[in-house]
Parts: C-alpha cells; structure tokens; sequence
C-alpha cells in the first residue's frame, strides 16, 4: 500500500477507536515504523510500504488503538530538549514536569554564584528525566537519583548513559530519601506520586490502565508521599536550600499544612493556570545565607 494510503486509513482507524489525536499518534507511529521524520511522510506520499513495514506498523496501531500509549510503544519520549528511552516501568515524562526544572534554575540564577559545586537529590526518579535534565543544565552539579522500583532504576541508568552523565548522577534504590550519603543537598527535587485514589475515575483511561500505578495514586488523599517528604527533606536540605515538587491543582491548597515552618512557599502555574510546582525554602542559618552555607 501507498504510505499517503496507508497513513489515511491508520487515521480513520485510531479515530474509530477513539484514541485522542488520531493524525498525530498514525504519523509517530508510522516515523517510528519507517525509521524516518515527518517531513519525509509529506514527500514521499508514493513510498510502498514492504510487507515487514506494513505488517510492523499495523501491530502498533493495534497497540495504540487498545489504549497503549505511544511512546511505551516506540520506547521513547522527549522531554527538556532530550530523548529519554520510557517503558511501562516508568512514568511517562509530560512537558509539565518541565516547569519544575525551570524553576530549579531560577532558584539556582537568583541565589547562587554560578560555579558554586551543588548537590541535588531528585525523589523518584523515574525515568531519569528531571535528575539528567537539571544534570544537563547545571555543569557543576552533583546528582543523587532515588527510586523504589529497580527497573526504573535501570530505564534511568541507561538514560543517564545515553547523555553521557552517569559520572554526575549517583542511582539509589530507595524509598525516599532514606539511607542516602551523609550529604547536604541545595536542592531536593521530585515529581512524587499525588494523585488521591478517590479522583481515579479522573485519571486517563490509558494512565490507570498502562502507566505505573505506584508513580500515580499516592494514597486515598494524594498527600501521602508528599507528607512523608518534607520531613525528611528538612533534614537532608542545607539550611537555605530549596523542596521543589510537582503538584496537581487538586491538592494546590492541602499542600500548605505539610510545609508549615517552611519559608517563602510559592507555587507556579504551568501554561493552562493549573498549580504545577511548589517550592519552599529551608529556613536560612541566621546571620548565613544559602550561597555561603556548604
């Protein structure tokens, strides 16, 4: 078949089933197929697909019209410019994490000298996406990555290796921030679980049905991971150092009480106004400063 006939009738086969942005998900799965961008399906709309691509590309269309998201399929996903290889073992990395990188570096742009050596510990690493992103960003860091599962450990590893950071990223399996090296950190970062098991029939099909549920639902309220953080967040800061967590707009207003006695708390919306990220600060040492304690 004709890619420009191909390409049509996976569009009216993913819209059938329903999947959201029926063009966008046949177009990535037929580049992933071919091995070729996009620009290439637009000028090459007489390519006849091989009998190997054809039957390749109409099993992940099968996958994706069963719900199974698109990148768990192509084993990639891009996030903060970079391509990160994703697998059901992992969360899949979404640009409103983003936020929380960028807030991280405003912190670091407005309150620290710029060669200062950090030390930063991202909770729940995941895919590794926040932990080799800030690592990309900030040359003079030192990253410690935790995660409870170990082959999102291994997904995040393999990440790391990919850009050419592992010396800079130091994996742990972990619950938390437990059983880390005696380090102060500057920062500690995380995109934890808060999603309330009460607001599961809010949650998209295919993240209940194919995402780790672990890295989703947190407990009945959604606070429970964030709860158990802050303390020892507290403990493991720098006096002046910065929590920074991604949030949902559900738990925007609940997210104060857990960091009562934290100073200047603020929160960023991500580019539709939904609460995004809360950051708030280790109370400084008196007569210190966060850029003169480490």
């Amino acid at each position: 078949m004709l890619l420009r006939d191909t390409l049509a009738s996976a569009i009216s086969r993913l819209a059938a089933a329903s999947v959201p942005s029926p063009r966008m998900n046949a177009e990535l799965l037929l580049m992933f197929t071919l091995g070729h961008d996009r620009a290439y399906l637009y000028a090459h709309p007489e390519y006849q697909l091989s009998p190997d691509e054809q039957k390749r590309y109409d099993e992940a269309l099968t996958q994706r019209a069963r719900g199974i998201p698109a990148q768990y399929i192509t084993g990639h996903q891009e996030f903060w410019g970079l391509d990160f290889i994703v697998s059901p073992a992992v969360l899949i990395p979404r640009p409103e994490t983003e936020h929380v990188i960028e807030t991280v570096l405003a912190h670091v742009a407005r309150a620290l000298p710029p060669a200062r050596p950090l030390h930063i510990a991202d909770v729940g690493t995941g895919s590794g996406c926040i932990a080799i992103a800030l690592a990309k960003e900030l040359p003079q860091a030192e990253i410690y990555a935790t995660d409870i599962s170990s082959a999102a450990l291994e997904i995040a590893r393999a990440n790391a290796a990919r850009h050419q950071l592992e010396a800079r990223i130091h994996f742990h399996a972990t619950d938390l921030l437990h059983g880390l090296p005696a380090v102060s950190f500057d920062f500690v970062v995380s995109n934890p679980p808060y999603v309330g098991e009460s607001e599961e029939d809010q949650v998209q099909l295919e993240v209940r049905k194919f995402e780790p549920r672990d890295a989703v639902f947190a407990g009945p309220t959604g606070l429970e991971v964030i709860a158990r953080l802050v303390p020892q967040a507290k403990e493991k800061l720098k006096p002046g150092g910065w929590l920074v967590m991604e949030i949902s707009g559900t738990i925007a207003e609940r997210v104060h009480p857990p960091l009562a006695g934290w100073s200047e708390v603020h929160i960023v919306n991500d580019l539709q106004g939904i609460p995004r990220v809360v950051s708030a600060q280790n109370h400084p040492a008196k007569n210190d400063s966060a850029q003169d304690n480490h």
